[in-house]
């Protein structure tokens, strides 16, 4: 059962405020205008200050901050990266999309382009390409190569398994990467997740760099299911998207239950808390470039009820009523 997206909760004004509330110098400032304008000045200003202050690491991950510190200390890496995924495969790519998948715009699409740029300005950065490509594996991705516009492409397959609400989640994920400044080093990995190992030069890196990179995308993946948190602001939006990809198909999507899915998650930590079942787990992970997606759903489910979760929720709130205002 695909869950309902929860409705934005509005930021409320006390029922009173006065003079005494305020520091001195607003008390100055504000002594000779009505107590409305008072409340409603300093509510935009907060508004705009939260705008302002939205960055990606309010929510980025602890082991996204742990794993980008390492591929950093890596010499050349970045430089690597930019050299291997050069014009001819940054090319490559762009027309391997313009050719076989379907461009969203205003005029195409216009659906899914709203969803994409609802989610863009919620999470305070640009709207990228996005390209619909058909597909029977359920999937999504960023690339984005020599500072040249990014762009998402998306599977038909998924668009079929998901509600509108949970592929406004998965667009936001995908957001959540280009905000983060993931870059080079998604590209990196999406490729090898691809299997692309005849780009000139790639195959003689690929596997010296690929569970470096495999680790690190798996700790991105977390910071992204983040982003999409605070898009749809329901957790079982973020956490339906997951069971669906773990083991859903439209045939069953009405019979899919969140709460099951999250027992499973608990169930699957205390299976694998003593000796033996941790290290199979981390042989179960090494090699994959997300997360399972029962571990997934338990991390979304617990930072969805952290104070940073919702210190981050007001902000991307009042950015919000701030543009609509």
């Amino acid at each position: 059962m695909a869950a309902a997206a929860a409705c934005a909760p509005r930021l409320l004004l006390p029922p009173q405020a006065s003079s005494a509330a305020l520091p001195r110098h607003h008390v100055r400032r504000y002594r000779h205008q009505p107590r409305r304008e008072i409340i409603r000045r300093i509510s935009a200003r907060a508004a705009s200050v939260a705008a302002r202050g939205l960055d990606a690491d309010d929510f980025r991950h602890p082991l996204d901050k742990q794993n980008t510190l390492l591929l950093r200390a890596i010499p050349g890496l970045n430089d690597m990266g930019k050299a291997l995924l050069g014009p001819v495969s940054e090319q490559v790519m762009v027309l391997q999309n313009i050719g076989s998948s379907v461009l969203v715009s205003e005029n195409q699409l216009s659906d899914l382009h709203q969803i994409l740029t609802e989610a863009a300005k919620l999470l305070n950065t640009d709207a990228p390409d996005l390209y619909i490509r058909q597909n029977p594996v359920p999937n999504a991705y960023t690339l984005a190569i020599s500072g040249k516009k990014p762009f998402i492409v998306v599977h038909t397959s998924l668009v079929e398994l998901l509600t509108r609400k949970e592929l406004q989640a998965v667009l936001a994920h995908e957001l959540g990467h280009l905000k983060c400044d993931h870059g080079v080093w998604l590209t990196f990995a999406n490729i090898l997740t691809m299997g692309a190992y005849s780009v000139p030069g790639f195959g003689m890196v690929a596997g010296f760099l690929e569970e470096q990179l495999y680790r690190w995308l798996r700790a991105a993946e977390l910071t992204c299911d983040r982003a999409a948190l605070l898009v749809v602001q329901d957790p079982k939006v973020v956490i339906s998207v997951l069971m669906k990809l773990a083991g859903g198909c439209p045939s069953l999507a009405d019979q899919l239950n969140v709460d099951a899915f999250l027992e499973q998650a608990r169930s699957y930590d205390k299976a694998s808390s003593n000796p033996v079942g941790w290290y199979i787990r981390n042989a179960q992970t090494r090699e994959l470039s997300h997360p399972l997606p029962v571990m997934r759903a338990r991390e979304i489910d617990e930072w969805s009820r952290s104070r940073e979760y919702r210190s981050v929720q007001q902000k991307v709130i009042q950015l919000n009523e701030q543009d609509s205002s």
